[in-house]
């Protein structure tokens, strides 16, 4: 019997159940640091948290605006996470500047995972961030998740069944790389680990906010076009709309969209929603906001939260990437 999973799997599961009792009716509320742990623990049976990371570097090149690194981090201990690192040409030796975890988004991209960081997708607005970031003087990294890009050797539904006989969830182990790669990242001698953002569109926007509710070294949190309240997407019978990746089992008897990313406050968040986008309807941005601004607003920082709506669909717009770079330049 494999003893370390066996005590995983029980510190696992205590941690869901001493979670639940606090949130139980007439029970105290639970700490932030205490529902990020039963928030963690809701994701399945995930490798050890503190386990080396090693990275091997494959190519470097210089691209017009920016210096590139492939990189192959072993951050899960089962595969081989490819990842593309940016940063500015000419940066000084010994200079750290802000940085960037990008998230890629899903689109049935299989194909593509992280190249979007350097080449952008349909729904994205122009140029693509690898681009914009380094032009900003910050550095920033991408990985290939689960399934996606260079590690698009099966299906995602295969990937999904597979790892639920073996106590695990497609996505808890997609957010466990996402928490991996933010332990790389601020061991790069080009980064303030005091500056770090992170950001993703569709797919990318969910890691984003999970990563943020999950990891408070992260500064600031952009999502586009996903902050989807869970509820609003039954009633409006769109489970559908999202890939199995996205299913967490027991998630609603203990979490709403809101209250994971109340766990993100007090630091600056700005989401980016088309107020016809199928996968994050209307009301249930409403209730989101409504109660984001409560919690922002109980915490002295009302300015650090804002939901930023258009009348369009699932698309990152030129106002979309206005409002970003302000909010990035403002807060990190």
């Amino acid at each position: 019997m494999d003893h370390e999973f066996t005590r995983r799997q029980a510190m696992r599961l205590a941690a869901v159940s001493q979670a639940a009792a606090m949130t139980a009716a007439g029970a105290p509320a639970a700490t932030p640091s205490a529902r990020r742990r039963q928030l963690y623990a809701l994701l399945g049976d995930l490798p050890a948290r503190n386990r080396k990371i090693s990275v091997r570097v494959i190519s470097e090149e210089d691209r017009p605006t920016y210096h590139l690194q492939k990189l192959e981090l072993d951050l899960n201990g089962i595969e081989p996470v490819p990842a593309y690192f940016v940063r500015p040409l000419g940066l000084e030796p010994g200079k750290k500047v802000p940085a960037m975890l990008f998230h890629h988004s899903h689109g049935g991209g299989y194909k593509i995972g992280k190249d979007e960081f350097l080449n952008g997708r349909e729904y994205l607005a122009n140029p693509p961030y690898a681009e914009v970031i380094t032009s900003m003087g910050w550095c920033g990294l991408c990985c290939d998740t689960w399934v996606f890009g260079e590690r698009s050797t099966r299906t995602e539904l295969d990937a999904f069944k597979d790892m639920l006989w073996h106590g695990q969830v497609l996505w808890g182990m997609m957010v466990y790389d996402s928490l991996r790669a933010m332990d790389y990242l601020v061991t790069r001698p080009e980064v303030d680990a005091a500056r770090i953002s992170t950001l993703g569109m569709s797919m990318g926007s969910t890691a984003a906010w999970y990563l943020a509710a999950l990891d408070e070294r992260v500064k600031v949190t952009v999502d586009i076009c996903c902050l989807t309240d869970f509820e609003a997407l039954r009633e409006a019978n769109n489970l559908k709309g999202h890939g199995v990746y996205y299913y967490v089992p027991g998630l609603l008897k203990h979490f709403t969209t809101a209250q994971i990313n109340s766990l993100i406050a007090p630091r600056a968040h700005l989401g980016l929603a088309g107020d016809q986008d199928a996968l994050t309807p209307p009301a249930g941005l409403d209730r989101i906001d409504a109660e984001l601004r409560k919690v922002y607003a109980a915490a002295g920082h009302a300015e650090r939260w804002k939901l930023f709506r258009q009348d369009g669909k699932h698309q990152e717009t030129p106002e979309m990437r206005a409002e970003i770079l302000d909010f990035l330049q403002k807060f990190v």
